[in-house]
């Protein structure tokens, strides 16, 4: 009877569920077997929220009086990240000696006008939960506080007087002159390489000019930066026009109203701003080589030693970021992805990417290989970094050029799709941050004046085809590489060989003939 009873329950759930769905396991146990893409039979349907109106999460906008732009975004939350960015950098240090844009980064939030010293502006801000910091790139100076959002008034006054009020005593720049030689010191001696070739790739790509000069400041450049100086460049590039105060969780009325009260009418310590010098130069793509001869044998030692490495970064120019071809090659970049020989990981990590298909796995003797997308708003750089054996540097550098010549051929449908869904996971996934939104809306609006939201930017990504990839590839495979070489070069190709490598069909180097070896 209780067999005939159990076969009764068994036929129902067969009813149930269908006979494909139903499976019986070898530990007796029943289960039914249902996609995970089908709803569940005898649940309700569900139903979802909708917004009301977009236009409460849309970034808003307002130019003052005297040019400075204020942007917000509303976000939920009891903290808000603000900041000022300034449109000045390592770019626009053509008429100054190099590093005035990192000795500004070191000083930031030093002594003020209204903060006897950096101390009397931590304590403040503590107050409030707030922390601080101050980053500069080639082309853009960002100061941002996140604090408690009922902070707000204090917040946005701090930031006025940090940007327009330092004092630059002698004594703080004296250890500012201390904390970059040390960086400069650490840079050269750092396992990862990686931003000292990113700052030779630069100076190759554009010899002397614009995004080329250098970043970090020279060492024989440390001594001439004074007081003079900085007063200088900050009255010819800290002016309204130049700036956007960005925030990100807090209303946009009451940063607007902050910014009327502590931005509009506030005078910068080194008096009225010029705007008459500002570098209007757009980048030269010139292309060339840029070759550093180091000892890498005991650049980390220990119980697992890195072993001795030559790292080779190559690049071709892309374009910029307000160009409409900015996402083919974003899309390119995340299909040729990459990493070091030893990341782990699914098609997350990116493991399905060309440069981890076609080089890493095929090639055990390469340490790393990556993409790179430099972009700017009047030029751009795509480039590969790769690290080998200092034995194997020709035939590391023969394998990349191959890589690029192969960028121009037709990407394949699930590849494609693969670098776009990534594409677009990745920015969904930052700009859940609130610093990253912060920085989002700050960078579009100083360099557009208005900001792409993240599903417009997906519609984009979703736009690319197969033809747009291989029509800028086709385009980025005209221009001269920029080569960047560190470690052992015994066995790197020459510029010539390396050039006529991009410009042949294979991107093979040109064969070299030798009596001895």
């Amino acid at each position: 009877m209780a067999t005939h009873m159990s076969r009764c329950r068994g036929w129902s759930r067969v009813q149930r569920f269908g006979i494909a769905a139903y499976r019986k396991y070898s530990s007796g146990s029943r289960y039914p077997n249902i996609s995970l893409s089908a709803p569940l039979p005898g649940i309700p349907k569900p139903v979802f929220a909708s917004v009301d109106g977009q236009e409460t999460y849309e970034t808003r906008i307002t130019v003052l009086e005297n040019g400075l732009k204020v942007a917000s975004q509303n976000k939920f939350g009891q903290f808000c990240t603000v900041g000022i960015l300034v449109n000045s950098g390592s770019r626009h240090e053509a008429k100054y000696p190099s590093g005035i844009a990192h000795f500004v980064e070191k000083l930031a939030f030093s002594s003020t006008a209204q903060y006897g010293s950096k101390d009397e502006i931590l304590l403040t801000l503590e107050k409030h939960g707030g922390i601080c910091d101050c980053q500069t790139s080639r082309d853009t100076t960002i100061y941002a506080v996140s604090a408690e959002v009922k902070g707000l008034d204090t917040v946005v006054s701090l930031l006025s007087d940090a940007v327009l009020q330092p004092r630059l005593l002698d004594e703080e720049i004296e250890m500012t002159r201390m904390a970059v030689r040390f960086e400069l010191e650490d840079l050269n001696m750092r396992p990862d390489p990686e931003p000292l070739l990113t700052e030779m790739i630069h100076a190759a790509a554009y010899r002397g000019n614009t995004v080329g000069l250098p970043r970090f400041c020279p060492a024989d450049t440390v001594d001439t930066i004074d007081k003079k100086v900085l007063h200088s460049y900050l009255s010819n590039y800290y002016c309204p026009e130049r700036m956007v105060l960005a925030g990100v969780g807090i209303e946009h009325e009451q940063l607007v109203e902050c910014a009327r009260k502590y931005l509009l009418d506030a005078k910068p310590v080194w008096g009225a701003s010029a705007g008459a010098n500002v570098d209007l130069s757009v980048a030269q793509y010139t292309g060339g080589i840029v070759k550093m001869e180091k000892d890498m044998s005991d650049v980390s030692l220990g119980p697992t030693p890195i072993p001795e490495l030559t790292h080779i970064m190559i690049g071709l120019e892309s374009c910029s970021f307000l160009e409409d071809d900015f996402i083919p090659f974003a899309v390119l970049n995340m299909m040729m992805g990459g990493g070091g020989s030893f990341s782990a990981g699914g098609p997350g990590k990116g493991m399905f990417t060309r440069l981890y298909l076609n080089v890493l796995n095929r090639h055990h003797w390469m340490y790393n290989a990556t993409a790179y997308h430099h972009s700017y708003e009047d030029s751009g750089l795509l480039c590969i970094h790769a690290s080998a054996d200092p034995r194997q540097v020709r035939e590391m550098v023969e394998i990349i050029t191959r890589e690029f010549i192969q960028m121009a051929g037709s990407a394949g449908e699930m590849e494609l799709e693969r670098a776009k869904t990534q594409l677009k996971s990745m920015l969904m996934m930052n700009l859940e941050s609130r610093p990253v939104i912060f920085e989002d809306v700050g960078r579009q609006v100083l360099s557009t004046g208005k900001r792409k939201l993240p599903h417009e930017l997906c519609d984009l990504i979703s736009n690319v085809t197969a033809s747009d990839i291989k029509r800028v590839t086709t385009k980025m495979l005209r221009s001269k590489p920029a080569v960047a070489a560190l470690g052992d070069l015994t066995e790197l190709p020459s510029y010539e060989h390396i050039q006529a490598a991009l410009s042949s069909k294979d991107g093979r180097l040109p064969r070299m003939y030798r009596l001895f070896r």
